[in-house]
């Protein structure tokens, strides 16, 4: 029994001097958690190199109706296209002829605004050179050379749950205009169609043409799109995009004709203009890749809250 009491005894002086030892020792606290980043940023510029390849690239030509009056005097028909067989008249479709579309590199700029970490509505610019040649029976012309300004709005989704690979998904408008449209002004040959009137009014070896005025009425069109950033930092990434572009514009052209040797009917015939109309397919496919930026963390606050 001695035991035990003095036992009990120096366990309360050990536990009372350990817990004043204790108390004298200075408090340490958990150092706070780290500030949550936010990698909200709303603002993005990209510059990128992207190539403009017209996936169709044909027209539809009509007649418009050139009227040649040597020809009416002679009793020929009144439409050039009806004299030489290469149309109906007014307003029918020039058979065999079309045209192909150059493609072209260039620099592009795009700028986002992000309405939240997933939607943005995105603005793209881009000027492009393109060349419209003649084929099939207009074949060896140059129709026209001109500038394409193609601004397009679109919304995107952004999937931002796969860490830097950040792919994404757009549809929006196109609005296309053409700058600095000038007729290709060069000779091609016109051959005389067997049995028309032309080949029958004295043998004319057929003549030599130029389209030597030309215009493109704007257009608009569909935009979808499909790309992603590798983000290698918050602001800074790598960007790999595909636009389809439905751009069909129509182009006004006029036909300067005439018969390249002396003949007995061909210097009375003088030249012949003929305007016609197309309907152009450009459709253009734009690959691009490049540089994307973005910024204002804290600025504004995400329009979209979902």
């Amino acid at each position: 029994m001695k035991n035990f009491v003095r036992g009990a005894i120096a366990a309360l002086v050990v536990g009372s001097v350990g817990a004043a030892y204790a108390a004298d020792l200075p408090i340490y606290k958990a150092p706070p958690p780290p500030p949550v980043v936010d990698d909200y940023q709303p603002f993005q510029i990209r510059l990128k190199m992207g190539a403009v390849v017209p996936l169709d690239g044909t027209s539809t030509i009509y007649d418009a109706g050139a009227i040649n009056p040597v020809v009416a005097g002679l009793g020929g028909p009144l439409s050039f296209g009806l004299a030489t067989l290469r149309s109906g008249g007014y307003g029918t479709v020039v058979p065999g002829a079309t045209t192909s579309i150059s493609w072209s590199v260039i620099p592009m700029v795009d700028a986002t605004y992000y309405l939240n970490k997933n939607w943005a509505i995105e603005a793209i610019c881009c000027i492009t050179p393109h060349h419209i040649q003649g084929t099939g029976v207009l074949a060896g012309s140059s129709l026209a050379k001109t500038w394409v300004f193609p601004p397009s709005l679109l919304l995107q989704y952004h999937f931002r749950n796969w860490g830097a690979f950040q792919p994404y998904l757009g549809v929006g408008v196109n609005f296309t205009t053409f700058w600095g449209t000038r007729a290709g002004n060069n000779d091609w040959g016109l051959t005389t169609v067997p049995g028309s009137f032309a080949a029958a009014a004295g043998g004319i070896p057929g003549g030599i043409a130029s389209f030597y005025s030309a215009s493109i009425t704007p257009s608009w069109g569909v935009v979808g799109q499909a790309g992603f950033d590798y983000m290698i930092t918050e602001r800074w990434g790598i960007n790999f995009d595909v636009k389809y572009i439905m751009m069909e514009p129509n182009a006004h052209a006029w036909i300067a004709a005439r018969t390249p040797v002396p003949t007995p009917i061909g210097p009375a015939l003088g030249v012949t203009y003929i305007p016609v109309n197309a309907a152009v397919k450009i459709n253009p496919l734009v690959v691009s890749a490049g540089l994307t930026f973005r910024f204002g963390s804290g600025l504004v606050n995400p329009v979209l809250n979902f």
